[in-house]
């Protein structure tokens, strides 16, 4: 019998049912189609084993004056710079909101946790303190023991635990006290407020972290009942070879390079105001561009989720308007809250959570322009949208679109498979980035169940497919400063000791890594699959059988296994035959497979393993019944 030619056509189709995709390709994990093609993606490896504190929800790479590259991680706990060319490792920059004076410390001998006493501490559970100039050894706990950073465990007064106190709070010393005492004073630096590593949905009572605030303070996220406390996020951006950082709901740093990296932490901009959701700096025109901010500078109380204030031109610190400069404001109306904003050509786009507004520079006397794109199309979060040669992409609640001119919905075979298993509470903290070199523009998103980010939807907008995987990260930036992609990766359980150090330190770490290098998972095998519909005779009218088939592999190292699947009926149970393993010295393949329907499996799961998948061919010939 003559050799049969199998197509499958590029991309995974789950909107249909396994018989109805036929001719596609229906499952998949560590897959990419590239020319039509489905192959394994590249690997990845830990730039460093260091940990950093808190989950990352930003992450931006560039290169300074001189062309020394740095990565700068904003994470819900901390803010940090990483220079390989520099030293290779992390340094805290986090902004410090200010002062305090330590009066007294107690331990409880053979214990490390440490009572500290400030009478105005103002810090919340979560928060970080750096204490200096200890007057004495406490408990036989040492000066230099506590001359450290730690985490803010408490808010009790150990001595009375049903005591909440805005004088106290606790911490863990890298040391026990051999002695009850108390005594010694100190001077604490206290780090900005930290944010929750997800995003938490609840009702009223008990809603947050416990024990976060004094009894009868009001919480500052909650607004309403129910309502979304936010994860801690940030934006970044550079000015000049410097950068800029904006806490999700709190204030815009500036980071200098020319400070170096050791103890350098980010200033506040002082004149900016002080409450703001979203921070992007624009075109040539050079502003900084506040969304959701203050409509009177200084004043949080006044943050509007729907108003937009930028600074004067050329100038960071200038955001009074006058008749003399071009700061501004202006506010949109279509939405409850600016959810996301993105740099495009020409033009900056504005998302909110139901409409897409175009901010155009217009120069004086308004310096911008407003004009409403399209309703019922807003972004889901504040990294949930990313411009691409001058086509914008993003995540809706139940869709995803692209702006090229017009919005428009994007053609989805996965959208069942996403928007049926996403996790609302945690939607808003997707993450949405591109691998230009394969043309690809990903989003990482939480699955039912998960307020992390564990999967992994993308389009390939060069050749119109889609795939999914399980690639778990929380921020991604493309091959821009670096010459591989840089990504994070969130471990909610991991307890590896920090860099830099902070003593006390709940879990909750990421890891760095750099992407598409070699062919493994950080040194482990990487387990990729793809999958096809079903295919038959005849629209099923005949069984089928296969005497053998002939493998066609490119760029094969190692070995991949492939597998064939028949049943009779939809319904039916599949049987398999195989695996049958493929290297490159592998002809043809003989078999004894037949069914009315049937369909292609191939994984590779060793290390070094790599593939890319030609044609499938097979000495397929109908059956008789039996």
């Amino acid at each position: 019998m003559p050799l049969a030619k199998i197509q499958i056509r590029p991309g995974i189709d789950k909107q249909r049912t396994e018989y109805g995709a036929e001719g596609t390709w229906i499952d998949g994990d560590n897959v990419r189609f590239r020319s039509g093609l489905p192959e394994k993606i590249g690997g990845w490896l830990k730039i460093t084993s260091d940990a950093l504190i808190g989950a990352t929800r930003a992450l931006l790479t560039w290169s300074d004056l001189d062309g020394v590259k740095y990565t700068m991680f904003g994470t819900n706990k901390k803010l940090y710079v990483y220079s390989d060319i520099l030293a290779d490792k992390y340094y805290d920059a986090t902004p410090t909101r200010g002062t305090g004076s330590i009066t007294q410390f107690n331990t409880t001998s053979g214990s490390t946790t440490i009572t500290v006493t400030d009478g105005s501490h103002g810090a919340r559970v979560g928060d970080y303190v750096t204490i200096s100039s200890v007057s004495a050894d406490v408990g036989g706990v040492t000066q230099a023991n506590l001359q450290n950073e730690f985490e803010i465990l408490t808010l009790l007064d150990t001595s009375s635990p049903a005591v909440v106190t805005a004088n106290t709070f606790t911490i863990t010393s890298p040391a026990a006290a051999s002695s009850t005492a108390s005594g010694a004073t100190a001077t604490a630096t206290y780090k900005i407020r930290s944010g929750p590593a997800t995003s938490i949905y609840g009702y009223g009572w008990g809603m947050g972290v416990w024990n976060q605030t004094e009894w009868g303070d009001s919480r500052e996220d909650i607004t309403a009942s129910p309502a979304v406390l936010e994860s801690g996020k940030w934006s970044l951006d550079n000015w000049g070879e410097d950068a800029l950082a904006c806490q999700l709901n709190g204030g815009l740093y500036t980071w200098d390079t020319s400070s170096g990296l050791s103890g350098n932490l980010a200033t506040v901009l002082s004149n900016a105001p002080t409450t703001n959701r979203i921070m992007l700096v624009s075109g040539d025109d050079r502003h900084v561009i506040l969304f959701g901010t203050e409509t009177t500078i200084a004043t949080s109380s006044t943050q509007d989720n729907m108003f937009i204030r930028w600074c004067d031109q050329e100038n960071n610190n200038t955001w009074t308007p006058t008749a003399t400069n071009t700061a501004g404001s202006q506010r949109l109306t279509r939405g409850s809250q600016i959810m996301a904003a993105v740099r495009s050509r020409g033009v900056i786009l504005v998302f909110t959570d139901t409409s897409l507004y175009q901010m155009q520079f217009i120069g004086p006397p308004f310096t911008f322009g407003f004009k409403l794109i399209a309703d019922n199309c807003g972004a889901v979060g504040m990294n949930a949208a990313i411009d691409i040669g001058g086509r914008v992409f993003w995540m809706g609640k139940e869709s995803f679109f692209v702006f090229d001119g017009a919005v428009k919905k994007l053609d989805c075979t996965v959208q069942d498979h996403v928007f049926d298993d996403i996790e609302p509470i945690a939607q808003q903290d997707v993450f949405c980035s591109t691998l230009s070199d394969f043309g690809e523009v990903m989003w990482f998103y939480p699955s039912s169940n998960s307020v992390q980010l564990d999967k992994q939807v993308t389009y390939n907008y060069q050749e119109n497919s889609w795939h999914v995987g399980s690639l778990a990260r929380s921020a991604w930036a493309d091959r821009s400063a670096y010459n591989n992609p840089y990504a994070a990766e969130y471990d909610a359980d991991d307890t590896t000791t920090p860099v830099p150090t902070v003593y006390g330190a709940t879990a909750g770490r990421t890891f760095f890594y750099k992407h598409e290098f070699g062919k493994d998972a950080d040194g482990s095998a990487m387990t990729s699959y793809i999958e096809s519909a079903d295919v038959d005779l005849e629209d099923g009218e005949k069984m089928m059988s296969i005497k053998r088939f002939i493998p066609d592999f490119k760029n094969l190292a190692g070995s991949v296994d492939v597998t064939l699947k028949f049943r009779d009926y939809p319904t039916s149970t599949q049987r398999t035959n195989g695996p049958y393993e493929i290297t490159t010295s592998t002809d043809k393949i003989d078999t004894r497979a037949r069914g009315r329907q049937g369909a292609l499996r191939i994984e590779s799961d060793a290390t070094g393993d790599d593939w890319r998948f030609g044609t499938f061919r097979a000495e397929v010939r109908p059956d008789g019944g039996r």
